[in-house]
């Protein structure tokens, strides 16, 4: 930070104002008591001075966790943190380097707390508007979310543009970017967001006697924190004419959610062709090290990924090339199992696409990298209806989970609704999977997740996708005769979907549960019908009878077997069915299950691992996936209402590359051997059946694995005979 603003450390190459002529910015609570002493009395220099009101804030704030919340191991040396944390705030004569060192311990102390219980599910809805607890608007764009001690912040944009689409998304106001300010947002849980601040406005200086009110354009951004100086230093894209152009503005603040002040204005990075950047965001890697991701400002076709300097955050290094090729932007990173992945979007302003993948090579972020692949589970909508945004990576204590956050801010797309999207990333055999979702729950403190009770199973549902016109619509099969995008959709969106007379589209949904649904959408036009059907073959139609205007239609009832399931539709009248807002939403829980069928998930049965459900196709509400050791075991409990020979149908599924084996155990006595295949991926799921001796009455059955990569995935056990 430069002496023209309160507090910190002058930034190299920049001028040192005079500020002891005027110290009517500077608060006397902010600072240490002998600084403050030396500079208001003795005329010493501004940035003699040392700031302890981000300390002070910080231990404030967490003064208020409770220790019964937290496991005793975790909460030790947090207490111990918090407590030289406070003696250091209370301090008149403590250093800038022992404010900053006992800032850094806190936080890391508080990022290291593990929560006593298992945490809830919160819900996720896409397709809405976001509010703050307040229900105030969130205004977020071209941001990103960070985990600081033990509370997410999430900082982005707020144009006067995000204001327009609010009160009236059926207009286009994409070119409106008039910056109004960087506001910052709290969560402990990634979905309920508290308004903090806004760390940055139009009257905050950019060097030079410049604001960033004159800035002709403030976009991508993000945070990192310095161990060194216990600052908070913003990145942030801007474009000055009034401070030479394109580059990265670097702001500087004490807390994460301080009023961050002018710390540098860096135009060039060295290594690449341009000034500033192209589209940017901020990776924090394992060890705590900061990154700007980034590509080249004209034509996009480098990205980029370089340090900040480790001193103070205030330089961007030179950076290291990962890609060539292609223009792309929305540059973002994240980590899963150990591999980085640079994801971007094609270039075109605001607009969906798929996601590109470059995966690392080397367990070096800045080493070589994979050529480009389409991130799996993008195609069918475009990434649900987005362009990269960012990522936010959650370890939980039974998994980590990576949330691809994505952008949906464009004319096209019902003209803004819904800005932000944010959707789960898992590994699915060798590389990351997309799931594209309408709704969705998460439980921060396990980082599990699954499907949303309300979640929508049609994928491009609004015809939104594509962006344009076109003859063959994302994410619908055509079936034959004339089927495009027409503008003019239901409730004022942009686009529907035209079928001719002689024509129909359909789209195969991967999997869905077992359940009761209800399918709707709006039609107009002459009339047609759509048809869902299920795994088993099992059919509904809903007639469209013909409307000259919009027209809500429903098929409620519809009952589906677990798997994938299929949706067409076709038109029967001449001039053809145009439709919109397609929905097929689970309305009921599962159907029950067959008689003798027994849930891996479900109690009595026991899983020595995890409940999941991130792999589609199961049958119930999740499926046992075992620990990776010999004797992480399955185990049911079945009733038989006499004594025999029964059979045993074990559904699984094996992604892995090798066969698993398991002892079947039976009251007690091991019976046989099962060898579990491979069944070429996860979602793809088996039976395999065997043959065991049951006892009238109640039986153990379990699964014992006699190697260390443990069981295949185990969803259900069926027993057909003598079974009650």
């Amino acid at each position: 930070m430069s002496a023209a603003a309160p507090g910190g450390i002058a930034a190299a190459a920049e001028p040192l104002a005079d500020l002891n002529d005027n110290v009517s910015g500077y608060s006397a609570a902010d600072y240490t008591a002998d600084s403050w002493a030396s500079f208001s009395s003795q005329g010493a220099a501004a940035n003699g001075l040392v700031m302890v009101r981000g300390l002070k804030s910080l231990v404030a704030d967490y003064k208020t966790r409770s220790a019964g919340k937290y496991t005793g191991d975790s909460w030790a040396p947090f207490a111990k943190a918090l407590n030289t944390a406070a003696d250091v705030a209370a301090d008149a004569s403590a250093t800038a380097s022992e404010v900053a060192a006992a800032k850094t311990a806190l936080v890391t102390a508080a990022d290291n707390l593990t929560a006593a219980d298992e945490g809830t599910f919160q819900t996720i809805t896409n397709n809405v508007f976001w509010n703050d607890t307040s229900g105030n608007p969130i205004y977020s764009q071209g941001g990103g979310v960070f985990k600081f001690g033990d509370t997410y912040y999430w900082y982005g944009v707020h144009y006067t543009g995000a204001e327009y689409y609010r009160a009236n998304p059926t207009r286009k106001y994409d070119g409106d970017v008039s910056f109004v300010s960087i506001p910052v947002y709290s969560s402990k849980d990634l979905v309920n967001w508290k308004f903090e601040n806004r760390v940055a406005t139009r009257s905050t200086g950019v060097g030079s006697g410049a604001t960033m009110g004159g800035a002709g354009w403030v976009g991508r951004l993000g945070v990192s924190y310095n161990e060194n100086t216990g600052k908070y230093v913003l990145a942030v894209q801007m474009w000055h004419t009034g401070r030479g152009g394109h580059g990265v503005l670097l702001l500087q603040g004490d807390s994460p959610t301080d009023t961050f002040d002018y710390g540098y204005f860096q135009t060039q990075i060295t290594n690449s062709p341009t000034t500033g950047t192209g589209d940017q965001t901020v990776f924090t890697d394992d060890d705590g090290k900061d990154y700007l991701i980034f590509s080249n400002r004209e034509g996009r076709s480098r990205g980029f990924v370089a340090k900040f300097r480790e001193s103070d955050s205030l330089r961007i290094e030179p950076g290291v090339e990962i890609r060539r090729g292609d223009g792309r932007e929305g540059n973002a990173m994240f980590k899963l199992d150990g591999k980085y992945y640079h994801a971007a979007s094609d270039l075109h302003g605001w607009n969906t696409s798929v996601n590109y993948v470059n995966e690392s090579t080397s367990s070096n972020v800045q080493g070589s990298y994979s050529s480009e692949y389409v991130l799996a589970g993008t195609e069918m909508d475009y990434s649900h209806v987005t362009q990269t945004g960012f990522f936010v990576t959650v370890k939980g204590t039974k998994q980590n989970t990576v949330i691809y956050a994505g952008d949906r801010w464009a004319d096209f797309a019902w003209n803004g609704i819904g800005y932000n999207q944010w959707v789960p990333i898992t590994k699915t055999g060798a590389r990351p999977q997309f799931h594209s979702m309408s709704q969705w729950q998460f439980n921060i403190t396990t980082g599990e997740w699954r499907v949303g009770p309300a979640n929508n199973y049609i994928l491009n549902p609004d015809i939104q996708a594509d962006r344009i016109i076109v003859s063959s619509v994302r994410g619908w099969r055509n079936l034959g005769g004339s089927v495009t995008n027409v503008n003019g959709g239901a409730n004022g969106s942009r686009f529907a979907l035209q079928v001719s007379n002689s024509g129909g589209v359909e789209q195969r949904i991967a999997s869905v549960p077992a359940g009761t649904y209800t399918l709707s959408l709006h039609a107009r036009g002459s009339a047609g019908q759509v048809v869902i059907t299920g795994s088993n073959g099992s059919q509904r139609t809903l007639s469209i009878p013909s409307s000259s205007g919009w027209a809500k239609r429903e098929l409620t009832g519809i009952a589906l077997p677990s798997g994938a399931a299929t949706v067409t539709v076709r038109a029967s009248g001449s001039g053809g069915v145009i439709v919109d807002q397609l929905s097929l939403v689970k309305t009921s829980p599962d159907t029950p299950p067959p008689p003798g069928r027994y849930e891996a998930e479900a109690a009595p049965a026991v899983c020595q691992g995890t409940i999941d459900t991130n792999h589609a196709g199961f049958s119930g509400t999740g499926f046992c996936n075992g620990t990776n050791a010999a004797g992480a075991y399955a185990q049911f409990t079945v009733n038989a209402s006499a004594a025999g020979t029964a059979t045993l149908g074990i559904r699984f599924a094996n992604g892995a590359s090798a066969a698993r084996a398991a002892n079947l155990v039976v009251n007690g006595s091991t019976v046989g051997t099962v060898s579990f295949e491979v069944t070429g991926a996860w979602t793809t799921w088996v039976t395999k059946t065997v043959t065991v001796p049951l006892n009238a009455g109640g039986n153990t059955i379990r699964l014992d694995p006699t190697a260390a990569d443990g069981l295949p995935n185990v969803d259900y056990l069926d027993v057909s005979v003598g079974a009650a």
